[in-house]
């Protein structure tokens, strides 16, 4: 029965290795979800609610409870649809209304959203490696913009983001790692699953995972004013630091400061650093417990599209993706936040994605740090532990083991992972079904979704072996 999921879940990725040609001769679909819907249509569908009372008091927790699913009404023109739908990739924002709890926020902006793999599959284009064309697939994830048009805040959040989880039959991939680095003391995102309607029309169930930026930093840190930074390392692969320039385009807070001074000093302090210098630099900005620590649960997820994947960039140039960085504002000190989840957990047993596999242990280098390459699409990688910020760890290799097992014992274990998995499973089943009825088969049948969280915490389970 085992191969029988492994066989589906390769199916599953076959368009990674095929790109995508067969999507690319589909016709476009109809996605109007209601005839004429316009400028009148939307006033009076949001006649009958609320406008938001912007209430402070209002809290962020609510919108991630872990025992709530909640459902998001979006009201939108067929114009402004049309224009997200005949070219996703574009993200562009469009005008909107959003409907939750029986209130309404007016004039949101509304965006499609996704890195490469977020559209496999799912736009009319040829290339999978270079996205283009019209929406293919029911659904695909959102960005909401609530402070668009005026500085507001929505249960104390900017952004909203509904991730589609259209790679993930299971649709437990991103909820259940974050979880797991947040109850093991990792700052990370919440998720949670909702439902999302367009137009009064049921679209599917979504993660809603956390936007990371000022209130993401608000509600995790105390001194919560540093500098947000997405997929910039301090140094390059050659270990040099990199430019003022290549931060400030980083920077997710503080963009109209633009003062990269304090990573920047990092970086060349990292550069100008030897065996017996390194420890120190690094233990005087990064936390090393918490450091192992998301070590440790990036390992145990299979988290092979994260920071520990060193891609090639071209000539001998290696850089990884998918996280963040918390720059403190009062002192030296940064922090590493995982993003990106959608895609862990799936080559825990077998390098069942083509594109993400890595060869080897955190701790481990191959090919004295030159690049090589692995899994079946010969993928040219780096090994994570030849950055000097990774490999300033290799030393504590015992202190890892530690933390791993103590991870194990607390929270990675068949009992834990079966009852979350039960829960939130109760909470969406009946969504899962009614995705299935409306959209056939391109949204999983309630049995093959179980057959993929079978998968899921058998592969959980032989990884622990």
């Amino acid at each position: 029965m085992k191969k029988i999921y492994i066989a589906s879940e390769m199916i599953r990725l076959l368009p990674f290795v095929l790109f995508l040609f067969l999507i690319g001769c589909s016709e476009p679909k109809d996605d109007s979800l209601i005839d004429d819907f316009g400028e009148n249509e939307v006033e009076n569908a949001i006649q009958g609610f609320e406008e938001y009372s912007y209430n402070e008091s209002h809290s962020s927790d609510y919108i991630y409870d872990q025992s709530k699913l909640h459902r998001f009404d979006i009201y939108i023109t067929d114009k402004n649809l049309k224009i997200l739908n005949d070219d996703p990739a574009a993200e562009r924002y469009v005008n909107a209304h959003l409907v939750f709890d029986g209130e309404v926020v007016k004039d949101i902006g509304l965006r499609y959203k996704g890195s490469i793999g977020a559209w496999v599959g799912c736009l009319s284009g040829n290339d999978w490696t270079n996205p283009s064309g019209y929406k293919t697939c029911p659904k695909l994830s959102f960005k909401i913009k609530i402070n668009r048009n005026l500085d507001r805040k929505f249960y104390g959040l900017k952004k909203l983001q509904f991730h589609s989880q259209n790679l993930d039959k299971s649709k437990m991939h991103e909820r259940l790692g974050y979880h797991m680095f947040r109850e093991f003391g990792v700052t990370a995102s919440r998720s949670n699953h909702v439902v999302v309607y367009i137009n009064g029309e049921f679209n599917g169930v979504f993660a809603n995972t956390e936007n990371i930026d000022g209130p993401f930093a608000n509600h995790n840190f105390t001194s919560s004013e540093g500098n947000i930074y997405k997929e910039v390392w301090p140094i390059n692969s050659f270990g040099k630091a990199n430019s003022s320039a290549y931060f400030i385009d980083g920077l997710k807070t503080n963009e109209e400061l633009g003062d990269v001074s304090k990573i920047l000093r990092f970086g060349n302090q990292l550069e100008l650093s030897n065996e017996n210098s390194i420890n120190n630099i690094i233990g005087t900005w990064i936390d090393r417990e918490l450091f192992l620590k998301t070590l440790v649960v990036d390992r145990r997820i299979a988290n092979d599209d994260g920071f520990m994947h060193w891609y090639h960039d071209g000539g001998n140039f290696y850089s990884n993706h998918n996280y963040y960085w918390y720059e403190y504002p009062s002192e030296d000190k940064i922090q590493l936040i995982p993003w990106d989840l959608d895609n862990a957990f799936e080559n825990l047993i077998s390098d069942l994605n083509p594109v993400t596999p890595i060869k080897d242990n955190w701790n481990e280098i191959t090919n004295n740090c030159n690049g090589f390459p692995f899994g079946a699409l010969n993928i040219k990688q780096k090994s994570a532990a030849c950055d000097k910020i990774i490999g300033s760890f290799r030393p504590l290799s015992s202190t890892y083991d530690s933390l791993d097992l103590l991870f194990k014992t607390s929270l990675y274990n068949m009992t834990n992972i079966n009852n979350l998995i039960d829960q939130w499973s109760s909470q969406i089943e009946s969504a899962v079904k009614q995705a299935s009825l409306k959209f056939g088969d391109q949204e999983p049948s309630v049995e093959e979704w179980k057959d993929n969280m079978d998968f899921l915490t058998y592969s959980i389970e032989q990884s622990l072996n």
